[in-house]
């Protein structure tokens, strides 16, 4: 037992030894690699390459001068027609047409005298009188009714409406005399009324033109006939009526 563990104990070192050396070389190996590595990246940094140059010679060559062409000769060149000017158009000149002489008439001969009668003695009969013209026919027409002027007259058989005092006048103590006057018709009808006299106030004014519109009359007579009469309403307007 013994010895058997001295062998075992012996063989240990030897296998470690061997290892240790590989790892040495091996290193060295790298290290080494890495200072050659080193050693071309100093040596390219320092010297850089330099570019070849390449030269480029250019040869010139002289050419003989062109012959000068030889000049041409001029050619007469024709000038364009004249571009025709479009004839003008008057109007022809009209020629007066001579009047013809008037031809001389011959004379004629003058008559020879013709000899006069001897008058008669006998009177001449007397001449019919002349027939008085015919009456000319009356114009038929429409027969017109001619209006005679009215005839002013101081009375009337009239029945004469009493005019309404305005209130607003009797308010405002507007007092006054109007005056009317009026045609009475051939029918009695009332016509051409009409203010002939104011009151100073147009409120009384019209009520005595109104009282007469209102008012009736009878045709007035001349001789038993109807005639056209004129006639003057006075109206008088107070406060104590």
């Amino acid at each position: 037992m013994p010895a058997s563990h001295t062998a075992s104990a012996g063989a240990m070192p030897a296998s470690s030894t061997r290892t240790n050396s590989r790892v040495l070389t091996a290193t060295a190996v790298v290290a080494a690699i890495h200072v050659a590595l080193l050693a071309v990246v100093m040596t390219l940094r320092h010297d850089p390459v330099q570019p070849a140059l390449e030269s480029h010679v250019m040869t010139a060559q002289l050419l003989p001068p062109a012959p000068v062409a030889a000049p041409v000769a001029m050619q007469s060149i024709a000038p364009p027609p004249p571009t025709p000017t479009p004839p003008v158009h008057t109007k022809p000149k009209v020629q007066p047409t001579p009047t013809p002489k008037p031809t001389p008439l011959p004379v004629a001969a003058a008559p020879s005298p013709t000899p006069v009668a001897a008058p008669d003695p006998t009177p001449p009969a007397p001449a019919a009188p002349a027939a008085p013209p015919a009456p000319a026919a009356p114009a038929i027409g429409r027969e017109t009714l001619e209006i005679s002027a009215p005839k002013n007259v101081s009375h009337l058989d009239c029945n004469i409406a009493k005019p309404d005092y305005p209130v607003l006048s009797k308010r405002r103590n507007e007092t006054g005399s109007a005056s009317v006057r009026f045609v009475v018709g051939l029918t009695g009808k009332l016509e051409n009324i009409q203010l002939s006299k104011s009151s100073g106030f147009s409120r009384l004014d019209d009520a005595a033109v109104a009282a007469v519109r209102a008012s009736a009359c009878k045709p007035f007579l001349e001789n038993g006939q109807p005639i056209r009469a004129a006639y003057t309403q006075p109206f008088d307007f107070s406060l104590n009526d």
